[in-house]
């Protein structure tokens, strides 16, 4: 089965796609199918920037981290719950050298903040109450602010 091999957005992912002569059409990798609803979660993070955080809230005119994180993933389909805690549970932990765009960077032991990774070593996320939405470095806060990485399911 002939391959082609595709590069993630985020630090040298790479997965591989085959196309399936059986069924006719391509066949997805779990790989490819994040890369998509990857691509609606950016989308609509990136469509945030700019809006005030406010502790609390949920949108649609200003968000605080966890609630950012929320509307972004049930955009592209995936229901997670609202707060970070909750959502350090609601998928697979993957260490930082395997992030993707899309997966859930998670700072401080206590889980209170959370970004959205958006490629590059960057995320999207809502810093704080009185700040506003941006992208910056995954690593705003030192690398030991990082408490790991969640690969929404």
């Amino acid at each position: 089965m002939p391959t082609a091999q595709v590069t993630s957005a985020a630090w040298d992912t790479t997965s591989t796609t085959a196309a399936s002569a059986a069924y006719g059409g391509p066949w997805q990798s779990p790989d490819s199918i994040h890369r998509t609803q990857a691509e609606l979660v950016i989308a609509f993070a990136r469509a945030q920037i700019g809006r005030p955080c406010v502790w609390g809230a949920v949108g649609p005119g200003s968000y605080d981290a966890p609630g950012l994180t929320q509307a972004a993933w049930k955009a592209a389909g995936v229901t997670l719950p609202r707060t970070t805690e909750a959502q350090w549970r609601a998928g697979t932990q993957v260490t930082l050298a395997d992030i993707q765009v899309g997966d859930l960077v998670f700072f401080h032991d206590d889980l209170r903040h959370v970004g959205i990774c958006s490629g590059n070593g960057t995320m999207i996320h809502a810093p704080g109450p009185g700040a506003r939405i941006g992208e910056e470095s995954v690593f705003y806060a030192g690398q030991s602010a990082i408490r790991g990485v969640i690969r929404p399911t």
